[in-house]
């Protein structure tokens, strides 16, 4: 049973996205992506300051299975990633919630964050992939 925690905001497309409350918001990817992925071997960060649109590839996770992009939910300019995941990509296995974060964005409009799906609508989301 994959873990989804209802105080975030999901894509389609397996990310989640949790709102810091001050116009910037920490992105990684969810449960279910990491236990479909299998194993994380590397993962490539986005520089910060570079302006990414919603729905463009942002970052890539590589894992013993396949390499997979990983998309910005939203539009805005990301302000950090995580460079742990350098050493220790297989947080995103242990921690995908929390170590295993990837990059946090200053949005653009935080009235997009309405736009994503609720805990509720990504669990038929899942459920549909199953």
């Amino acid at each position: 049973m994959n873990t989804i925690p209802t105080e975030l905001k999901y894509t389609k497309t397996h990310e989640w996205v949790r709102d810091n409350g001050d116009g910037s918001v920490t992105i990684g990817i969810t449960d279910h992506a990491q236990e479909a992925l299998g194993d994380i071997v590397f993962v490539e960060t986005p520089e910060i300051g570079r302006l990414v649109n919603a729905d463009e590839a942002a970052a890539v996770v590589e894992s013993v299975k396949a390499a997979s992009d990983i998309y910005a939910p939203l539009a805005g300019e990301v302000i950090e990633s995580n460079q742990q995941l350098a050493d220790t990509p297989d947080a995103i296995n242990s921690s995908p919630y929390e170590a295993g974060w990837i990059f946090r964005l200053k949005l653009n409009d935080v009235n997009t964050l309405a736009d994503l799906l609720d805990a509720t609508a990504y669990e038929q989301v899942v459920a549909d992939d199953s």
